[in-house]
């Protein structure tokens, strides 16, 4: 009796809006409200273009600029694409699964190449409403599913990687399994050949456009398996998927993928007498060892080490040297607390928690839900494996919130005033911190106007064969608006990538010339000479090899020698010194100056930006932002209990022209402080450095244009960037 008056509420519940007083079959009403939560979901992003179109240094092209580094790279490929060809191994994306769908919007439509992809990720990171709201309508409960559609939208992790002008893979990244997870469900739910078909096609592309979702999409099958044995034993529909999906694994080409999965469609449903339960799972097991003996694990342990284990020999290959792990420098990777995962993934944390306690609801009542699972684990592996993760449990803890609001709905629905007041708290605490998240998180484009036009001069000065030696977090948009080539970029920086520019960037300008030569000249004959081991393993130990040299230190110190035979020059070389490095400069410098042989930091160095906070009248010194205090006087800073004699101070009038004043203050000093009046493309008021960050390369030629005449020509002079050719 109880159920049914339970059931009778539910009914009533259904009932009471404004959508049957219209007369809308559910299935108007699911399309209606993915209608609706599109629209929502795309006005949102546009606040962010309402935003930066006032700021005439984030166009370039008449357009508005991309906030993602990584999405110049697929940039570059649909550029070559477009143009139809791009110089052998330079590192282009062309025919990337990005780049090949920004290929075709370009010829497909009558926007520019800058419009598109500004705002691609706009409509297709949107596209997550979908299936959200289809599970939900599989689940009868489209309200939930309506408020779960609106959140995951853009809850916090996923707007910033999906907002307008983030031109990633991120824009379908979560969209694709959660289709993937659809077709599961409703494969579980109506056991229909629709989805049946279906659901491998979604994993094939899937795969396509996201290599790396390897690991996901074997983890739903391993749980769709898992979850068959449990509940669904009897169901031959579950094993022929499970087939499907294996196939759809497979390391072999996506025609051969199609043609088998026709084939095996057509036998299963034509020729059942063939296909026993038995000899269903025969072959199941005999795609899995298949699969297991043509390396399907290896992208699994690769992933394991990279993100969990954080191992650094993911980053010396050879295991010659030890070299400063990458991981340890990308935010993205970097744990995070529980506070700021949990508003990533709903807004704020007492939606997080409403979520969990509706996610166990939902799959108490619907056990197939289990299958979210994967999604949801590999969201929570933020905690340790950075924040990057944290959308993939976006679209799962929001159907969990939409569920438990609906759960209380209906639990309260006696009361007269209870589903205002719960509807209106589920939205604050929900879409109020995600809509507030939004307007507080302005992203700068990538590079400055300026910058970009800097960079784009370049192009009509360097041939494509040309390397720009910068360092790795420059590398994509170096390459999309110089049209060259680069020793390290967003996917080539581990840390036997980065000590070459790293030492080119953070040492002496002799040795910067010679080590940037040698890294190019045998860079490109890496490229043809595969048989070489030594060669593609590590460049550092070929070329110790082939100057017959046996300690790094000794070949290191050779490369300060002037006379040092470096290969013979085959391109030019142009060194790219942004004003932006600045900040980031220990970060680049810590990539070389370690002991390649314990992977420590040899001997520690210091420079650092700071901003003036204020000054304290007592003491005299004024308080900066990274923690120093520096006298009044310019004689002395203070850190912790410390105090340091400064041996110079230099007042940089203009950056572009070195133009400044020197004022030396003690000779035996162990810092120098640079004191820079003009605005930058990054903020800074200070630079306090030592003596070994003072002789480094980017410090004597970007800011002093102390350029050794004999190695280097200056080519482009900038207070945000300058770019000097090397001569030899």
């Amino acid at each position: 009796m109880k159920k049914n008056q339970n059931s009778h509420k539910k009914t009533e519940f259904l009932k009471t809006n404004f959508f049957d007083r219209v007369q809308l079959s559910l299935k108007n009403e699911l399309f209606l409200y993915i209608a609706l939560a599109f629209i929502f979901s795309v006005l949102c992003r546009l606040y962010w273009v309402f935003w930066a179109s006032e700021f005439s240094e984030f166009y370039f092209n008449d357009e508005l600029m991309i906030i993602s580094n990584d999405g110049y790279a697929f940039a570059e490929g649909a550029r070559d694409m477009i143009a139809g060809f791009h110089q052998p191994n330079d590192l282009s994306y062309f025919g990337s699964s990005l780049s090949t769908l920004t290929y075709y919007l370009y010829k497909l439509t009558p926007f520019s190449f800058e419009t598109i992809i500004l705002y691609m990720s706009v409509f297709f990171s949107s596209l997550v409403v979908v299936p959200v709201m289809l599970i939900a309508y599989e689940y009868k409960m489209l309200k939930a599913g309506f408020l779960a559609a609106l959140l995951a939208s853009i809850a916090n992790s996923y707007y910033n990687r999906t907002m307008a002008g983030y031109y990633d893979t991120d824009m379908l990244a979560i969209v694709l399994p959660c289709f993937v997870l659809y077709f599961m469900i409703r494969l579980i739910i109506k056991k229909d050949k629709f989805s049946l078909i279906t659901l491998p096609f979604v994993m094939m592309f899937y795969l396509w456009y996201y290599p790396s979702s390897y690991t996901l999409n074997v983890a739903f099958v391993g749980l769709f398996l898992l979850y068959t044995l449990a509940f669904h034993r009897q169901e031959r529909i579950n094993y022929e998927a499970l087939s499907f999906m294996l196939i759809a694994l497979a390391p072999i080409a996506w025609f051969y993928q199609a043609a088998i999965l026709a084939l095996l469609f057509a036998f299963f449903n034509l020729t059942t007498r063939f296909f026993t339960l038995k000899a269903l799972i025969w072959l199941l097991i005999l795609s899995l060892v298949f699969l297991f003996l043509s390396g399907g694990l290896d992208p699994i342990l690769y992933q394991l080490n990279f993100y969990i284990f954080k191992s650094a020999a993911v980053g010396s290959v050879s295991e010659s040297f030890s070299y400063f792990n990458v991981n340890q420098t990308i935010q993205e990777v970097g744990s995070i607390d529980l506070s700021v995962f949990m508003q990533r993934i709903a807004a704020s944390e007492l939606a997080f928690i409403c979520a969990v306690l509706g996610l166990i609801l939902l799959i108490k009542d619907h056990k197939s839900f289990l299958l979210a699972l994967p999604m949801l684990a590999l969201g929570f592996l933020a905690l340790r494996g950075g924040l990057r993760f944290t959308i993939y449990a976006v679209p799962v803890m929001a159907l969990g919130f939409g569920y438990f609001v609906y759960f209380l709905v209906l639990k309260l629905a006696h009361f007269r005033l209870a589903k205002p007041i719960i509807l209106t708290f589920a939205l604050i605490i929900s879409l109020g911190f995600a809509l507030k998240h939004i307007y507080e998180y302005k992203a700068p484009s990538v590079f400055n106007a300026n910058e970009a036009r800097i960079l784009d001069r370049l192009k009509s000065i360097a041939s494509a064969e040309d390397y720009v030696l910068a360092w790795w977090d420059y590398g994509y948009p170096v390459r999309y608006y110089s049209d060259v080539k680069t020793l390290a970029d967003g996917g080539k920086h581990l840390g036997k990538d980065n000590f070459l520019p790293s030492y080119a960037l953070s040492f002496d300008q002799v040795s910067g010339a010679n080590l940037a030569r040698l890294g190019v000249e045998y860079t490109e004959k890496s490229f043809y000479d595969k048989n070489d081991s030594l060669l593609q393993a590590d460049l550092l130990k070929a070329m110790m090899r082939d100057y017959n040299a046996s300690e790094v230190s000794l070949f290191l110190h050779a490369l300060k020698d002037k006379n040092f035979k470096a290969n013979e020059k085959t391109r030019d070389i142009y060194f790219y010194l942004p004003a932006r490095m600045s900040p980031i400069f220990p970060t680049v410098a810590s990539f070389s100056h370690i002991d390649l042989q314990n992977g420590q930091i040899n001997d520690p160095f210091v420079f650092s930006t700071a901003l003036a906070l204020g000054k304290d009248e007592k003491t005299g010194f004024y308080y900066l932002s990274n923690g120093m205090f520096l006298s009044d006087d310019f004689t002395h800073i203070m850190l912790g209990e410390n105090a340091y004699a400064i041996k110079a101070v230099y007042e940089f009038d203009s950056i572009k022209d070195a133009s400044f004043k020197q004022r030396m203050i003690d000779e035996n000093g162990n810092f120098y402080v640079f004191y820079l009046k003009e605005s930058l493309s990054y903020p800074m008021q200070f630079i306090i450095m030592d003596k070994t960050m003072f002789d480094s390369l980017f410090v004597q030629l970007f800011f002093f244009n102390n350029y050794d005449k004999d190695l280097f020509e200056p080519v482009i002079l900038d207070k945000d960037a300058k770019i000097y050719k090397l001569k030899r």
